[in-house]
């Protein structure tokens, strides 16, 4: 038997896996490294003074300007409290004061946080000394759209900011490609109809895990900087531990392209046939914290799955659905293909993550370990299972004692395809 750790929340599984049936653990490089503060720390630092693509960040801004630094919300991995003090150290060195300085969580359509969540993402010091926004509390501005024909309604303080940072983390994203660079803007920043108009081209062709060239979704978030204008960026990669293995800063292309292509070293796997039976861990909390988040694990082992076969979703989803318009989706849809005629009819936020759903259960059948009700699972058309390895002696048992097994433990991060 071949025992492996998934994580389940903030809380870690084991399963069992028969080693006969055992294809692969598909995992990133550097599992076994040991990473520490000032390893991260260094990383960063080294970014910041080292820029892709412009200068240093303190040669950019000037005392007076209006400072908007862009920061990720609470579902997301990006390690906002380590990111902040050197980045805020390169300001105050070209003489920028505190008072001149916005964090702006970009919060796209996700729910506000409370005062305790923004205090836990960006650190006590950092909170008390730096004014901290919802980007979806704070007015609109069109500031005009896209070739492509989105609206450009952007949060106001972002708007009439000097100097607008991103920052963020670096992983795969099911239609955008990427997550990172001009994303922390396009769709944090922008109000519904924007990211509405935007992620509508998730339909079209090349809008795709692990793609940037054609990818219409991708160009159409990065043409924000061009528009809007993105003074720099501080973007990470990092392991299943969330611990930064390294940092990428400057141009905000440049810089988001050179993480792209760390992260394509790091996480894309190929394989070279398709398994009967993948389990999957979304990588725990906050990738796990709702279903809405979980659904990119789910999408990344579809790939890698044979029609007809099982996937195990790892989820715990202590928040549920995670999205109202997504659970109304789900809730009203009879059978899979009826989210996808409806997406086609009518393009939604929320309505696209039910729709995607759709598209890996009518490719295979999906058992679900979970701390949803089984009422909501079954409405997603999976299968509610206690524990993950009675999932997988079922699954084994449906499929035969031949089964080949394939094991994804950060399924959020990891990016396999079938070569």
């Amino acid at each position: 038997m071949s025992v492996i750790d998934l994580k389940f929340g903030k809380n870690t599984v084991k399963i069992e896996v028969p080693t006969q049936n055992l294809m692969d653990v598909l995992e990133g490089r550097f599992k076994e490294v040991s990473i520490d503060e000032d390893y991260e720390s260094e990383q960063i630092l080294q970014a910041l003074q080292h820029p892709i693509g412009t200068q240093r960040l303190s040669s950019l801004v000037k005392r007076g300007q209006k400072i908007v630094i862009m920061a990720s919300d609470i579902t997301r991995p990006s390690p906002t409290r380590k990111l902040l003090p050197p980045l805020l150290e390169e300001l105050f060195r070209a003489g920028v004061s505190k008072e001149d300085i916005t964090i702006i969580f970009g919060m796209g359509i996700h729910r506000h946080h409370t005062r305790e969540e923004q205090k836990a993402l960006v650190g006590e010091q950092v909170f008390n000394d730096i004014k901290c926004v919802d980007s979806n509390k704070e007015e609109y501005v069109n500031i005009g759209s896209t070739t492509r024909g989105t609206p450009l309604n952007i949060c106001r303080p972002v708007v009439e900011a000097d100097v607008r940072i991103c920052t963020g983390n670096i992983e795969y994203h099911y239609f955008a490609g990427y997550s990172g660079g001009a994303k922390a803007i396009m769709p944090g920043a922008a109000d519904y109809e924007s990211i509405k108009h935007n992620h509508s081209r998730q339909l079209e062709k090349g809008a795709e895990t692990g793609r940037l060239e054609g990818n219409p979704v991708r160009e159409d978030m990065d043409e924000i900087g061009r528009i809007l204008g993105i003074t720099f960026i501080l973007n990470v990669v990092l392991n299943e531990k969330k611990q930064v293995l390294k940092a990428f800063a400057g141009h905000y292309l440049k810089a988001h392209r050179a993480g792209c292509r760390y992260l394509d070293w790091l996480y894309r796997i190929d394989i070279p046939e398709p398994a009967d039976i993948v389990i999957v861990s979304a990588g725990g909390y906050p990738k796990d914290i709702n279903l809405y988040q979980a659904q990119k694990a789910l999408d990344n082992a579809s790939h890698v799955v044979k029609p007809g076969g099982i996937i195990i979703l790892v989820a715990e989803c202590s928040e549920g659905y995670g999205e109202d318009t997504f659970a109304r989706w789900i809730g009203e849809a009879g059978l899979p293909q009826h989210l996808e005629d409806r997406l086609k009819k009518e393009f939604v936020l929320g309505g696209h993550k039910a729709a995607a759903i759709a598209r890996v259960v009518k490719k295979a059948e999906v058992f679900m370990v979970s701390a949803m009700n089984e009422r909501d699972i079954k409405a997603a058309f999976f299968t509610k299972k206690e524990w993950v390895q009675k999932a997988l002696d079922e699954a084994i048992s449906i499929v035969g004692k031949h089964a080949k097994v394939l094991v994804i433990p950060q399924g959020g991060s990891v990016f396999p395809s079938v070569i």
